[in-house]
């Protein structure tokens, strides 16, 4: 079991604006998150226009990768929040995350047109964001105060966005320049990956009480989920993940639905990424002073309005304008925003492993969710596949809304 003199945190409340700084922590890991998701972004902005109009793959092979992207995460998540907290080193356990996923930028060029080679190498660089997550996740709740946990996330997660904004203008820009030279947009993306694993082990600290060894045991992680409030966050954020339809689909069903040609596709995550950077602080603030919980449920409410639309068949570039803010709004509202309402209902020395099991239910949910739009899209299109994740997502949201 873990040492019991350490202390464990309530359930989450909602507070008073903290007065408390952003620590430095939070600050270091959101320029490692910046400069890894303009490397990650600078891939994955081109990948569904390569997968979708350059390998011609249907929505059933799309919502595979999809779900696999999504899904390659889950159990490491887990494994990387246990050894974070087995270990005592959280940072230690990240870099082992980060580097990884920086060597399978090299790996991109080689796959060449194989699905199956594509989807290893996207396996292996989901793998090592899910080594690197919870540990991360761990650190920046240990650097700050409970009440300010909401803005800590909401800081680290517009500085992470900056990076997903940064990232397509990059990549787009290489396309453009070198016309069409993807091995091109892996090198640079392997060169930030570099750069952001030598700030991280260079630059940021570990908190303090996050760097001694614990005595942390596998069953003391899963009576975690015995708590009433870890457990029914765990199934709620499931649920919901559930009923959420995968990036790559959603963008494709901008583009369609608001008639932009193919090579407006990779552009299309800018306007999502631009909305969550602008919003993911403000309200990760008024998540501390309204409530985690009901700010992480409005954020499905804003996807809900989206899927409508797209549901709808509307066309147009209003379309496209409002379905890509209120995805970029359902970000700023869940990403940090879950995060910070889990992590008081864990005790310190279990915090990764503990923000780990919550990350693993949301992505296998997701990715189970992804595989099965996919289908579904397959067999009835586009639009009637959005109206019956919307149903889906309304149960959801009014199910989650009996969690405290």
């Amino acid at each position: 079991m873990y040492v019991s003199s350490v202390r464990s945190a309530g359930p989450a409340r909602p507070a008073t604006r903290s007065k408390h700084a952003v620590p430095s922590t939070v600050i270091g890991l959101g320029v490692v998150s910046l400069i890894t998701d303009m490397s990650a972004e600078m891939v994955t902005a081109v990948l569904p226009l390569y997968l979708v109009y350059g390998l011609g793959v249907g929505f059933l092979q799309l919502g595979a990768i999809d779900g696999l992207y999504t899904g390659a995460t889950a159990l490491l998540r887990l494994a990387g929040g246990y050894f974070a907290d087995r270990l005592g080193r959280p940072k230690a356990v990240a870099l082992v995350g980060y580097g990884l996923s920086a060597a399978t930028k090299l790996a991109f060029p080689a796959a060449g047109s194989s699905l199956g080679a594509i989807g290893l190498v996207i396996g292996a660089d989901r793998a090592g964001k899910g080594i690197r997550t919870a540990p991360r996740d761990a650190m920046i709740t240990l650097a700050t105060p409970a009440d300010g946990l909401g803005r800590a996330f909401g800081v680290h997660r517009a500085m992470d966005t900056a990076g997903a904004l940064l990232g397509p203008i990059a990549a787009f820009g290489l396309l453009t320049v070198l016309v069409g030279d993807y091995p091109a947009v892996f090198g640079v993306s392997f060169c930030l990956a570099v750069i952001a694993v030598i700030v991280l082990a260079v630059f940021v600290r570990a908190p303090a009480g996050a760097v001694e060894r614990s005595r942390v045991r596998l069953r003391a992680g899963f009576a975690l989920l015995r708590r009433p409030g870890l457990r029914g966050t765990c199934l709620a954020a499931a649920l919901l993940g559930m009923c959420t339809v995968g990036d790559m689909f959603l963008f494709v069903g901008v583009q369609r639905s608001a008639g932009l040609p193919p090579g407006a596709l990779p552009l299309l995550p800018l306007a999502t990424a631009l909305t969550f950077m602008a919003l993911a602080s403000p309200i990760g603030r008024l998540a501390d002073r309204l409530g985690r919980w009901k700010v992480f449920l409005a954020g499905h409410v804003v996807l809900l309005a989206a899927y409508v639309v797209l549901a709808a068949s509307a066309t147009g570039w209003l379309v496209a304008v409002v379905v890509l803010a209120a995805h970029g709004v359902f970000y700023a509202c869940t990403d940090g925003v879950l995060m910070a309402h889990a992590a008081p209902h864990v005790p310190e020395p279990l915090r990764a492993t503990g923000l780990a099991f919550v990350q693993t239910g949301q992505a296998l949910a997701r990715a189970a969710g992804a595989v099965l739009f996919g289908v579904l899209a397959a067999g009835v299109a586009l639009g009637p596949a959005f109206a019956v994740f919307a149903a889906a997502l309304l149960v959801s949201v009014l199910a989650g809304s009996r969690v405290a």
